[in-house]
């Protein structure tokens, strides 16, 4: 799961807002412009320029620390402010022809038109800035800039210091525009505010102790650190007064309805399916995994079984065999460690494959999750520097077991067992998510690196899974592919999950019945999902749509290169194009293919 943020949102995120200003046509076509591609690489400056004043703690992630000291105030003036630019960069961008656009920046200018729609979508129609209090948390920006290595650490130092003088405002205008919250929300609100004042402690000493500013800098830092610490804690103790008022009677549903869940696959997605169309897709791509795993477990049955009668419901006989497969894990001490270990061996197959070249001088460092990313229900995820901090790690963040129970770490372990775990780091890191997001930083185009869509992201990651088992990967082990199929069959599951729960009002017995029967899945793993489901919306769409978009394209392309199909060739040039949404990318590769479409 890439956390994108880590899932890092780039709708509506407070943004530092400062004087618009925008090249008119004339302005454009001021210098002699051979062509509507040279004035349309104009534009996308602007654009950018503009993009990061309204959508400022994502310019944060991606490296563009231009505006980092002052923290933006999220009251209803700077939403105001926000709708005027995506006015005036609509209006500036429908100025193009785009029958006069090559492939590659026609390209760009649908990702530029299709973030305009959602951006604004999501400030008129979706608001969560008014029903969600866990949009509000300033600890992750605050370490990315900690933690980031764009400049010295004293400036890093000086930059936060003058960034802590809104925070008091920030977390008032969140209490003044918070209404009718969902309750779910509220309480991840609360865990992960708690969680953010980690950020305001030791980990910040420490760096202010090994510093060289002056002893009035280093005072005024800390009564800054301080006075967001009690900003923090009165935000979350203003949710808990306010938690304890709510109940499902007095407060908004977590469930968005199927009109605007419909809605929010197009704008999230950009798929060409809807989203009832993926929906029935995957209930026919589960019917076909079940059958997968019936013919291997039938085949397994001796090894594991071999005293026990064979039932003759197949889905008794799978979840036999798979529970058995699932008691060879790593102990609970070991988990991250156990990955760890895997990466390189990963990188190795993958080199010595000939499958996708891995530039060895980008790092991907294993971490513990942060405490402020923690409760979304996603056990690992990726946090990837932007394009332009190239030189930034990637972290793999797992989420250790620390709090469980004994009785939930075999539950978990149980789910992320030797072969599972396996699955887990290729989508993840190689060649998944850590592959995928170096490529993206490289791609010639910021916008396709920028404005990234996460159904090919999320869809790359499951790709590959694939892809890996059948170039060998496990030596065609019949458990590996067993729980590759069980794996898999989590990516088709959550966008049944997903739409059932948001759309059809699945309630929570049904929705973890289904997950642990329909999709074998340990308790844990059906209760954390039930918690994502509830939290998150569309997202869990993304793996199976863009899976099915690119495998689809990779056997269609096969058939149109016949011999001459490289796979080497097609990862390395489908990669190239950014995260742009599949069906772009299809028909730049087409058109520079110079294949029919």
């Amino acid at each position: 799961m890439l956390n994108k943020q880590n899932i890092k949102r780039w709708y509506i995120k407070p943004a530092l807002l400062v004087m618009f200003s925008i090249f008119s046509s004339n302005m454009l076509n001021s210098a002699p412009i051979v062509n509507e591609d040279q004035r349309l690489e104009k534009f996308k400056l602007v654009f950018l320029e503009n993009y990061w004043k309204i959508s400022p703690v994502e310019a944060i992630y991606v490296g563009y620390h231009r505006n980092d000291s002052l923290l933006v105030v999220p009251d209803l003036e700077f939403v105001d402010k926000q709708l005027r630019i995506l006015e005036m960069l609509d209006d500036s961008l429908g100025k193009y022809n785009v029958s006069k656009l090559s492939a590659n920046s026609r390209t760009d200018f649908m990702m530029m038109r299709d973030r305009i729609e959602s951006f604004r979508w999501y400030l008129t129609e979706y608001r969560e800035f008014e029903w969600n209090p866990a949009y509000y948390n300033v600890g992750g920006e605050f370490a990315e800039i900690l933690n980031s290595r764009f400049t010295n650490l004293d400036e890093r130092l000086r930059i936060i210091s003058k960034r802590f003088n809104n925070v008091d405002r920030y977390y008032e205008a969140a209490i003044s525009i918070i209404k009718n919250p969902v309750i779910e929300h509220t309480d991840l609100a609360i865990l992960q505010n708690e969680g953010s004042l980690d950020v305001f402690g030791k980990q910040m000493e420490d760096s202010l102790n090994a510093s060289t500013l002056s002893l009035n800098e280093k005072d005024a830092f800390r009564n800054g650190m301080s006075k967001t610490r009690e900003s923090i804690i009165g935000y979350v103790s203003h949710l808990k007064s306010l938690r304890a008022k709510l109940n499902s009677d007095n407060s908004r549903s977590f469930r968005l309805g199927k009109e605007l869940y419909t809605q929010k696959f197009k704008m999230d997605i950009r798929s060409r399916y809807e989203a009832e169309e993926i929906y029935h897709k995957a209930l026919e791509r589960k019917e076909e995994l079940l059958t997968n795993m019936a013919v291997i477990a039938r085949k397994l049955w001796p090894k594991y079984l071999p005293d026990a009668p064979m039932p003759d419901e197949d889905r008794a006989m799978i979840k036999a065999i798979v529970e058995q497969v699932s008691l060879k894990h790593v102990h609970r001490d070991s988990f991250i460690t156990a990955i760890e270990k895997q990466i390189p061996e990963l990188a190795a197959f993958v080199n010595n494959q000939n499958l996708l070249f891995l530039d060895p001088t980008k790092p991907l460092v294993v971490r513990k999750t942060p405490s402020y990313m923690e409760g979304s229900g996603a056990g690992a995820s990726i946090s990837s520097p932007g394009p332009y901090d190239l030189h930034g790690n990637t972290y793999y963040n797992v989420s250790p077991l620390t709090n469980y129970s004994e009785d939930q770490a075999e539950s978990y372990l149980r789910e992320y067992n030797h072969y599972m775990l396996q699955i887990l780091n290729i989508h993840e890191a190689i060649p998944g998510h850590y592959a995928q997001l170096v490529y993206a930083n490289q791609s010639p185009s910021l916008i396709k690196s920028i404005l990234g869509n996460g159904a090919m992201i999320e869809g790359w990651a499951v790709y590959s899974e694939r892809m890996m088992l059948e170039e060998g990967y496990g030596n065609n082990e019949p458990e590996l592919w067993l729980m590759y199929y069980k794996w898999h069959l989590r990516s088709v599951c959550n966008t049944i999950l997903d739409y059932s729960v948001h759309a059809l009002d699945w309630p929570e017995k049904v929705a973890v019945k289904f997950l642990t029967d329909e999709a074998f899945q340990q308790p844990a793993e059906a209760s954390g999902k039930w918690r994502r489901v509830k939290l998150t919306q569309v997202q869990l769409c993304s793996y199976f749509t863009g899976y099915s978009e690119i495998y689809d394209f990779r056997e269609e392309l096969k058939v149109k290169q016949g011999k001459d199909f490289d796979l080497k060739k097609f990862h390395e040039k489908f990669l190239s194009y950014g995260s742009a949404p599949v069906p772009y990318i299809r028909e730049l590769m087409l058109e520079d293919l110079k294949l029919p479409k």
